[in-house]
């Protein structure tokens, strides 16, 4: 149990992880049952000292506090690699996939992606959410399909996380404090915090700076009547808290597309969706992204 639960605190959401730590639970309290039913008789004799009902009151108190997660709780559950599990949702629903992210319960974060009739849940495409500034540069990814293949299959969300890591890299070996909003990433712009916070949640409307939730996805082996294999397709929609909209739809830009620098480095640049495509335009019906902000 303390395992699983360090583990599933210390990196991101991985189905997996959480499961080992509910299943585990569950035989946990099966032990627990087990050792009342074989020590029956000695543990009523405990009930008579008060450190049992100090040790209760606190167990249910600690319990309470954990669930409704006030301020300091949610501050050290923003430590962790998965952002805590009242702060970082993402579930499959019957009509798509849902993900909630409330960084604050003045704003609250959701996007709605509608399948559509290409979608197979007996084998779903991959998937990665994202966020990027205004200089097209990764904040944070939402969400990614948990593959080997992920990256391969999602070029151009895989090359954005590369960059920023990078980036981070180089921050780091020069002291840089990644807590604060720097010019790290971004040249000559205000846009190079490496803080999620900083875009999503900013301390003042006025000093907010844009942002643009992305989405990646790519079917397998999805071919069409003039491409052998479809590449992914991308999605965004620019998000601005000094100008702010309670709905907005993600709009599909393209597909991306691997260039050559003149220094012969790699980058990927998105190009217009064509008549070549088929099947991959109807794996999303609709995402729809939805920031609730109240005072």
């Amino acid at each position: 149990m303390a395992g699983s639960g360090v583990w599933a605190f210390a990196q991101p959401f991985s189905i997996q992880v959480i499961g080992l730590h509910a299943l585990t639970g569950f035989i946990f309290i099966a032990v627990i049952g087990l050792h009342v039913a074989n020590n029956f008789v000695p543990l009523k004799k405990y009930l008579k000292n008060r450190m049992v009902w100090l040790v209760s009151a606190i167990t249910i108190a600690l319990g309470a506090l954990f669930y409704f997660q006030p301020s300091p709780i949610k501050a050290v559950l923003g430590l962790s690699g998965n952002l805590g599990p009242a702060l970082d949702r993402f579930e499959m629903t019957d009509d798509g996939m849902k993900y909630d992210y409330a960084p604050s319960p003045s704003y609250k974060l959701s996007l709605d992606i509608r399948t559509g009739s290409t979608y197979s849940l007996e084998n779903p495409p991959r998937l990665a959410v994202w966020l990027e500034n205004q200089s097209f540069y990764h904040i944070k990814t939402l969400y990614s399909s948990e593959t080997t293949d992920a990256k391969e299959m999602l070029p151009y969300w895989a090359f954005k996380v590369k960059g920023w890591e990078q980036a981070k890299a180089e921050a780091e070996k020069k002291g840089v404090d990644l807590n604060e909003t720097v010019d790290a990433v971004s040249g000559a712009t205000r846009n190079g915090s490496f803080d999620p916070a900083d875009y999503i949640l900013p301390g003042e409307t006025n000093s907010s700076m844009p942002y643009r939730v992305m989405i990646e996805i790519n079917q397998t082996d999805d071919s069409s009547k003039k491409l052998k294999d479809q590449p992914s397709l991308v999605y965004q929609v620019e998000v601005d808290n000094f100008d702010p909209l309670a709905f907005q739809l993600l709009e599909l830009v393209g597909y991306p597309v691997k260039e050559m620098t003149e220094e012969n480095e790699e980058e990927w640049a998105i190009y217009y969706v064509d008549e070549r495509f088929g099947s991959a335009m109807s794996l999303i019906n609709s995402a729809l992204l939805t920031i609730d902000r109240s005072p």
